[in-house]
C-alpha cells in the first residue's frame, strides 16, 4: 500500500463520498481516504491517473505529483497554497456585504435588479457548491451539495431570492469554519512534527557542513551545539551537555548526557557542545516512529466512527425522501403549494450529516495528539476508546511497578569448595543479560572478582525457572526454586531461603543437580508515583489494579501492599500470565503494562497492551500504548485524555442530532424557516469543532507535568 497526501477536500462527509469513487477504479477496491491527515492509501497497482481524474472532479488533487507521474496535469484550477483559505474568506465577505447592501436597498430595487444582485451574491459564495452538485446531480448522485444546490435553485425558483442568497452564504460559511477547525487540529499535531530538525551539522575530515537529516548514516559524526537539535538517535561521542527530552519522552526535567550516553532524536542540547555518532538513520529513530504511528493512529477508525459513516450514508438519501414527501403530500392536501415546497426545501438543507460525521475525527486527533504531548503514544483511537472504558490494569512487577535497579543485599554460600568459583559461574551463564535480575547479578560477580574467565559452556534458558551452563564436568542452574528437587536443598539453605523469602526479597539459587551452592538475595525498590498511580487509576474508573509476576509470594505480597495493588498473582511463568488474562478478559476489559519481553505475550493478548518506553523492542512492538519516558504517572492522565474524548463525542452526536431533530419537528406546524435550516446545520458543525478543540487544552496537571514545577491557576 502507498501513501499519499491530498488537498482540496471539502469536509468530512465529502471524503467519504469521494472514497467511495476512488474504490471505482481497477485495484482501488482496497482505497482509504482520510479527511482527518488529508491521506489517501491506495494499493501499489493502481493507475494514478485515474485517481487523479476522481479527485479533480471534486475539486481535490495529489499534493505532490507522484514520481511515476511526474508529467501529469491534474487538470483543475483548485488553489492548494494557504492562500486558498484566504481567497475563501474574501469571497465570503464579499458575497455578505452585497447580501446586506441589496437586503438594505430592497425598497428602492426594480424586482429585477433585486433578483440579479441576490443571484451574484449566492454566486460569489456558492458557485462551487453549486457545480458539484449540478454535476452530482446529473449522475443522480445525491451529496450534501446535490441537496444544497437543489434548495438554492428551489428557492430562487418560488421567488424566496434572498433566503436563497443567504442559504449559500451561510453553506459557504459553514464549510469554511469546519475546514478551520480541522485545520487546528492538524496544526497541533503538525507541532509535533516541527521538534524535528531539517539538517544537521556532519563532521567530515574535521570540517563541518550541513546536510539534510535524511541523509545521515548509522556512524555519523554531528556536532550538536547548545540550543540546537539532536537529528536522529545517536550515543555522545565526546562532550557532555544537559539534553531536554521532554518532545520524546514528555519528560521536562534535562537530562544530564556524557559519552557513552544515548539521546533521542529531536531532543535539544541545551548548554553544551556534543559531539554524537548516529546509531539510527532518521526514518527508524525514536522520533520518526513517533510521527508515524500517531499519524496512523489518527487514519484508522473507531467502531463509533464507523458507525457514524455508515449512518452517514443512508441519512442524506433518507432526507431527501422525506423532503419529497412533505412537499408532495401536505402540498396536495392543502393546495398550499408554495408552504410546502419551502418546508420542503428547508428539509434537504438539514440534510448535511457533516456535523455528525464530525463528531468523532477532530475529538480523536486532539486526543492523540495531546497524548503524544504528555510523553505517551497511543497506536490508534481505537485504544484511546478502549482506555477510557478499563475494568481492570494488569502490571508486571519487576521494571514496571519497580524500578528494575536490583542490587543482590543477601548472600549466602555453601562450604568452600576450591575447584567451584560461584561468582565466576554467575558472571558466565548471566552472560550479557540486561534484564534488571540479571544486571544485579552480574554487578555482585564483578564485586566479587569475577572477570569471565570460565571456560566456555552452552547455556540455555527455562522459561519460568532459569538458565542452565553444561560444561564438560556438570551441568549448573540459575534460577528460581522450580529448578530444584527437595533432596537437592541442605537445611543451612533451607534456612537462608526461608529467612530471605520473609524479608520480601527477590531469591535466586545457584546449584546443580545434587547441591546448592549459593542463594542471592535481591531487593528492587518500588517506583515513587507507582501508590499514586494506582489511586489515580481507580478515581479514573478502574475497578481492579493487579499484578502479576514470575517472583516468590513473600516479595510479591510486600510489594503489592507498598503500591496499594487489590491483588497479585506470584510465581507465574509467562504462560501463567497469558492465561489470566485470557480469563479475565472474558469478564471485563483488561489492560497489561509491562516492559520485558517476556510481557510481549500477555500484552498481545490483552485488549489494550501498555509498554514502558525503555522496555525491549519486542513489548514495545507488540503495545497498543507506549509510556515514552518509562514513567508510571503518566498512565492516569491518557486514561482521563480517554474519558474526556469519549466525553466530547457522545456530547458531539446528541448535538449533531439534537438540533436536526428539533428543526424537523418544526416542519409539522410548518414553522421551519431556510434560515434556521442552515443555521442549526451550521451551528452544529461549529459546535461540534469548537467543542472538540477544547481537548487541545492541557489541564493544570498536565502543565505541571510538562513543565516539572507547579503551575499557578
Amino acid at each position: 500500500m502507498e501513501k499519499h497526501k491530498i488537498t482540496g477536500i471539502d469536509c468530512a462527509n465529502c471524503a467519504l463520498e469521494l472514497e467511495r469513487d476512488i474504490r471505482k477504479v481497477p485495484n482501488a477496491k482496497e482505497a482509504k481516504l482520510t479527511y482527518a491527515t488529508e491521506t489517501l492509501v491506495l494499493p501499489e497497482n493502481v493507475d494514478l491517473d485515474q485517481v487523479s481524474k476522481v479527485l479533480a472532479r471534486e475539486g481535490a488533487a495529489f499534493a505532490e505529483i507522484p514520481n511515476n507521474h511526474s508529467d501529469h496535469d491534474h487538470g483543475h484550477d483548485h488553489d492548494h497554497s494557504a492562500g486558498s483559505h484566504k481567497k475563501e474568506l474574501t469571497l465570503l465577505a464579499v458575497s455578505a456585504v452585497l447580501f446586506a447592501a441589496v437586503m438594505m436597498m430592497e425598497a428602492n430595487l426594480p424586482r429585477w435588479a433585486e433578483l440579479i444582485l441576490y443571484l451574484i451574491a449566492a454566486s460569489i459564495s456558492g458557485y462551487t457548491t453549486f457545480l458539484r452538485g449540478l454535476r452530482n446531480l446529473f449522475r443522480f448522485r445525491f451529496t450534501i451539495d446535490t441537496l444544497m444546490t437543489i434548495a438554492m435553485i428551489g428557492a430562487f425558483l418560488i421567488g424566496e431570492w434572498r433566503e436563497g442568497a443567504m442559504v449559500a452564504i451561510l453553506f459557504g460559511l459553514n464549510e469554511y469554519l469546519e475546514g478551520y477547525g480541522m485545520r487546528r487540529a492538524q496544526q497541533s499535531m503538525k507541532s509535533l512534527l516541527s521538534l524535528a530538525p531539517e539538517t544537521a551539522t556532519l563532521i567530515v575530515d574535521g570540517k563541518e557542513r550541513k546536510i539534510g537529516i535524511e541523509k545521515l548514516a548509522v556512524g555519523d559524526k554531528v556536532i550538536v551545539k547548545a540550543g540546537e537539535k539532536i537529528p536522529s538517535d545517536a550515543r555522545v561521542y565526546s562532550g557532555s551537555s544537559n539534553v531536554n527530552e521532554a518532545a520524546i519522552t514528555g519528560e521536562a526535567v534535562p537530562v544530564k548526557k556524557r559519552e557513552g550516553d544515548d539521546v533521542f532524536g529531536g531532543a535539544v542540547n541545551q548548554d553544551g557542545t556534543l559531539i554524537l555518532s548516529i546509531t539510527k538513520v532518521y526514518k527508524e529513530s525514536s522520533m520518526a516512529k513517533i510521527f508515524a504511528l500517531v499519524e496512523e493512529a489518527q487514519s484508522q477508525q473507531t467502531p463509533l466512527e464507523l458507525a457514524i459513516d455508515k449512518f452517514a450514508r443512508f441519512y442524506t438519501p433518507v432526507i431527501l425522501v422525506l423532503a419529497m414527501l412533505v412537499m408532495l403530500v401536505p402540498g396536495a392536501i392543502t393546495g398550499d403549494w408554495n408552504l410546502w415546497v419551502y418546508q420542503g426545501l428547508a428539509i434537504l438543507i438539514i440534510g448535511c450529516p457533516c456535523a455528525l460525521v464530525l463528531s468523532s475525527p477532530i475529538a480523536l486527533m486532539a486526543g492523540l495528539t495531546r497524548s503524544a504531548k504528555i510523553g505517551v503514544l497511543v497506536k490508534s483511537g481505537v485504544f484511546l476508546e478502549q482506555l477510557a472504558k478499563l475494568d481492570e490494569v494488569v502490571m508486571d512487577k519487576t521494571g514496571t511497578l519497580t524500578k528494575g535497579e536490583l542490587s543482590v543485599v543477601s548472600t549466602w554460600l555453601a562450604p568452600a569448595d576450591p575447584t567451584i568459583n560461584v561468582f565466576e559461574i554467575v558472571r558466565k551463564m548471566e552472560g550479557e543479560s540486561h534484564h534488571p535480575l540479571a544486571l544485579a547479578l552480574i554487578t555482585e560477580a564483578e564485586k566479587q572478582g569475577a572477570n569471565n574467565t570460565l571456560a566456555d559452556g552452552s547455556v540455555r534458558t527455562i522459561a519460568g525457572k532459569g538458565l542452565e551452563m553444561t560444561t564438560e564436568n556438570t551441568s549448573y542452574f540459575l534460577g528460581n526454586n522450580r529448578l530444584f528437587e527437595e533432596a537437592t536443598w541442605s537445611i543451612d539453605a533451607k534456612h537462608a531461603y526461608d529467612l530471605m523469602l520473609k524479608e520480601g526479597m527477590t531469591v535466586a539459587i545457584l546449584g546443580t543437580k545434587t547441591d546448592i551452592l549459593a542463594i542471592f538475595g535481591i531487593r528492587d525498590q518500588l517506583r515513587e508515583e507507582a501508590k499514586e498511580t494506582v489511586a489515580a487509576l481507580k478515581r479514573s474508573g478502574v475497578k481492579q489494579v493487579t499484578m502479576l509476576t514470575g517472583d516468590n509470594a513473600e516479595s510479591a505480597q510486600l510489594m503489592a501492599e507498598k503500591a496499594g495493588l487489590d491483588q497479585f498473582k506470584a510465581n507465574l511463568l509467562p504462560e501463567d500470565k497469558v492465561a489470566y488474562i485470557k480469563e479475565a478478559k472474558e469478564k471485563r476489559l483488561v489492560a497489561m503494562v509491562g516492559d520485558g519481553i517476556n510481557d510481549s505475550p500477555a500484552l498481545a493478548t490483552a485488549q489494550v497492551g501498555i509498554a514502558m518506553g525503555q522496555g525491549s523492542d519486542s513489548a514495545i512492538e507488540v503495545a497498543d500504548v507506549v509510556l515514552m519516558q518509562s514513567h508510571l504517572k503518566r498512565l492516569p492522565f491518557v486514561v482521563d485524555i480517554g474519558h474526556k474524548v469519549q466525553r466530547v463525542i457522545h456530547w458531539n452526536i446528541g448535538i449533531a442530532l439534537g438540533l436536526k431533530i428539533i428543526a424537523l419537528l418544526l416542519t409539522i406546524p410548518g414553522w421551519l424557516t431556510l434560515w434556521f435550516a442552515i443555521l442549526s446545520d451550521m451551528g452544529a458543525t461549529v459546535l461540534v469543532t469548537l467543542i472538540s478543540l477544547t481537548l487541545l487544552i492541557p489541564s493544570k496537571a498536565e502543565k505541571e507535568l510538562l513543565v516539572g514545577k507547579k503551575v499557578e491557576e
